[in-house]
């Protein structure tokens, strides 16, 4: 057992960072100027060549079109021609992020407008009809007279377009293939029903909404560091106590630093992670994604996969990008309090930021679920795999008399072994 020695005895205080310890409390420092989303300036993302709804091949001007993941490219069905819109970061400069002042947001990342509906209505470039596309289920649609293929590119204010979209570049059997090693580790575990149920087959190619922020801030941390001067024990039998003799001192630190590419769910359901009913949580154990290939948006890229529409603005992400922001800023600091081998706690914190940039993108991501019902509880179960890197993660429903009596079957045979042992010494 361990504690800090009674009142009066073992600590010799001895000054570092500033002054020795037991110190006062320092004075809470002034409260972080809040981070007032700020509409302008505005990055002006547009796909502008795309704003009609019709993404033409530029060899042979055919409308069908879609992603080949192998290459990352779009093909055209009808030619077999291979292009790539450009990269965003080659059209968008990033610059230094130290010099970043205010709120600068992409227009894809702009305010969702109150009461915009998800249905759109769409005029055709070929023959002039108007075709229908419900964003929340699609991003495109085939005329019914002219069979062109309509895409929404126009950055409609109701979440649907983003600034930016990260193509698939895993395929859908090597999907298949990461998700069946993964449950296949776990069967010998895992529920019957899933056992019986479980096809790969069924993984589902989705883009999932982010908001994609850089930062620059600074940040003030404060606490308490202990360093050991001396470790002893009082007491005999089992009534022996260990005590350790500390310097306390306050501890200080000031920090500035930059982030690059924060990724922050633009989805209030993806973010809400409730882990009474669903294991989405797991989406997070799959980043990162290599951002910094993002394309432009056309929404050619999403043929073939589904997608879900942002549904939260930079007001609403502000706070879990503080929370992070605070992490990187412990992380930041480690290095400087290793001497206090007792550990430092941090009991105030201040962060302010100076600058940040707001992009909105669509990342990729290959997801199974599973619908698991026991009794009159029951729970989604997730496996997914990044789209790009191949990270695989999830959850599978457990049998619990298997594992019962795995536990025991180890329980018996080590019993076994220790009676053995004891035999034998005998």
């Amino acid at each position: 057992m361990s504690s800090l020695p009674p009142p009066g005895e073992g600590a010799s205080p001895r000054p570092a960072d500033g002054w020795a310890a037991p110190p006062p409390a320092p004075s809470s420092p002034p409260p972080a100027p809040p981070i007032v989303p700020t509409p302008s300036p505005v990055i002006d993302t547009r796909n502008q060549r795309l704003d009609d709804g019709v993404n033409r091949c530029p060899k042979c001007g055919a409308t069908d079109i879609q992603l080949r993941p192998s290459a990352g490219m779009l093909v055209c069905l009808f030619c077999r021609h291979e292009w790539a819109e450009a990269r965003l970061d080659e059209t968008v400069a990033n610059g230094d992020l130290t010099t970043l002042v205010g709120t600068t947001i992409g227009s894809g990342a702009a305010d969702i407008a109150a009461g915009s509906d998800s249905m759109i209505t769409m005029k055709c470039g070929g023959c002039g009809a108007e075709v229908v596309v419900n964003t929340a289920e699609q991003m495109g649609s085939r005329c019914h007279w002219c069979r062109h293929v309509l895409t929404v590119n126009e950055q409609v204010p109701n979440g649907a377009v983003p600034d930016a979209v990260l193509p698939f570049k895993i395929t859908h059997d090597d999907a298949m293939t990461r998700i069946r090693e993964f449950a296949g580790k776990r069967r010998l575990f895992a529920d019957r029903a899933f056992v019986r149920e479980f096809k790969a087959e069924n993984v589902v190619g989705v883009y999932l909404p982010y908001l994609v922020v850089d930062a620059n801030a600074s940040a003030d941390i404060a606490g308490v560091g202990e360093v050991k001067t001396r470790q002893y024990t009082r007491g005999t039998g089992d009534n022996k106590e260990t005590f350790y003799d500390a310097d306390v001192y306050a501890v200080e630190r000031h920090i500035d630093f930059t982030a690059d590419d924060l990724t922050i769910e633009a989805s209030s359901e993806r973010a809400h992670m409730n882990s009474a009913v669903n294991t989405n949580n797991i989406i997070n154990t799959i980043l990162p994604f290599d951002t910094e290939n993002a394309v432009k948006w056309n929404a050619s890229y999403l043929t073939g996969f589904t997608s879900e529409k942002r549904d939260q603005d930079v007001a609403h992400t502000t706070p879990e990008l503080e929370h992070q922001l605070l992490s990187i800023a412990r992380a930041q600091v480690e290095a400087s309090i290793e001497r206090y081998d007792r550990g430092v706690r941090w009991e105030r914190e201040r962060l302010q930021v100076h600058g940040t940039r707001w992009i909105a993108m669509y990342l990729p991501v290959w997801l199974y679920s599973y619908y698991h019902e026991r009794g009159d509880k029951s729970m989604v179960h997730y496996i997914a795999v990044n789209g790009r890197t191949g990270e695989v993660m999830g959850s599978v429903p457990v049998s619990t008399p298997r594992l019962v009596a795995a536990a025991l079957t180890v329980g018996t045979v080590i019993e076994g072994i220790v009676i053995a042992i004891l035999g034998a010494a005998g």
